[in-house]
């Protein structure tokens, strides 16, 4: 499986928390990347229109003027290029906001999926999240946080490039071009919300979805000292 990361500038110590907790499993057959979106423009890969607005509290958001909506992250909508990147096999794409605690060689895939994902039922109730970025709701929020594409699937041929660079967000994170019976689903513990899913899962991923613990304000959410753990070993 190759493994694609999403980049953030903002967020590099998140970035390098994710790259050091897959790392560490020793996958050395599963090349990992980072989902960078300068190198996706500089490829001709990236096209959507962005700018940077000014919210009314002061915060600078990238704006994404296809879906007339704030991104939170660079990786907003790149991620659907994965299957693109990857052209065949397996490929995962992974927030940088995750720390994986297990073995990903534990996940069963079959091939008769096309995308692979937990299935969440989250609806944030703040407005803001992280460092002042917009705490979007859409439908089948963070579905596509961690998903797993089938790249020979059939169906993932009509996530094209141009599809990618032209469809709102909205529809890309919730699956549009495919059918309900063509997503599998894993277990909550390989995408585990902080301070949303269930506290007595023990999660396989840890998806620091409202804020990383060197944000103020999430220094203490469940399982910080691990993520600085991971934090130092990469530095080491």
């Amino acid at each position: 499986m190759k493994i694609y990361i999403g980049f953030d500038p903002r967020e590099t110590a998140a970035f390098a928390v994710a790259r050091q907790s897959v790392k560490r499993w020793g996958l050395r057959q599963w090349p990992v990347y980072g989902l960078v979106l300068d190198e996706m423009k500089q490829r001709g890969l990236y096209l959507r229109p962005t700018t940077k607005k000014v919210t009314s509290d002061g915060h600078t958001v990238l704006w994404d003027m296809i879906s007339e909506a704030a991104m939170s992250t660079e990786h907003a909508n790149a991620r659907f290029l994965v299957p693109h990147l990857a052209g065949t096999g397996w490929a995962l794409f992974m927030d940088g906001d995750m720390m994986i605690r297990r073995n990903m060689t534990e996940i069963k895939l079959e091939s008769r999926y096309a995308v692979y994902c937990v299935k969440h039922n989250h609806v944030p109730h703040n407005t803001q999240k992280m460092d002042g970025q917009t705490q979007a709701a859409y439908a089948r929020k963070n579905w596509s946080s961690f998903m797993i594409f089938n790249c020979d699937h059939p169906s993932n041929k009509h996530l094209t490039v141009e599809m990618v660079n032209s469809r709102p967000g909205r529809d890309l994170h919730r699956f549009f071009w495919l059918d309900d019976d063509e997503i599998g689903e894993l277990p909550v513990d390989w995408n585990w919300l902080v301070g949303h899913s269930d506290p007595s899962v023990d999660p396989a991923n840890v998806h620091f979805t409202d804020g990383v613990p060197d944000m103020a304000g999430y220094e203490n959410v469940p399982y910080a000292d691990e993520w600085r753990e991971r934090l130092l070993e990469w530095a080491r």
